[in-house]
């Protein structure tokens, strides 16, 4: 299964339900992971462009799409960032692939 690494970035509205009535976020999106096919790997909050990430283990790209299409629908979530993760021994095998391949470039 591949991992995704998704930034995001709450409402103003969703601060201020937060400050109200605080709540840690990870249980429920573990769930709502799991109902879709998906694993929750890690949730952490952030400073910055977005509030927090969540790690998740999915086994394409349709079903993590559908779980942050999910997670979108109470109008909470204001943007989202995917990143596709690759393991060590990804890049090593892509580095080997490569390593036996010429590539001519352009003439400088």
């Amino acid at each position: 299964m591949a991992l995704y690494m998704t930034q995001f970035a709450y409402t103003s509205e969703a601060w201020t339900a937060f400050t109200k009535h605080p709540e840690d976020r990870t249980k429920a999106v573990q769930e709502l992971a799991q109902k879709l096919g998906c694993r929750c790997e890690a949730l952490y909050y952030s400073f910055g462009d977005y509030d927090g990430f969540v790690i998740l283990e999915a086994p394409d790209e349709s079903t993590v799409t559908a779980m942050l299409l999910a997670a979108m629908k109470p109008g909470h979530v204001r943007a989202l960032k995917t990143t596709v993760l690759m393991r060590p021994a990804a890049i090593v095998e892509a580095m080997k692939k490569a390593g036996g391949v010429e590539f001519k470039g352009p003439k400088m």
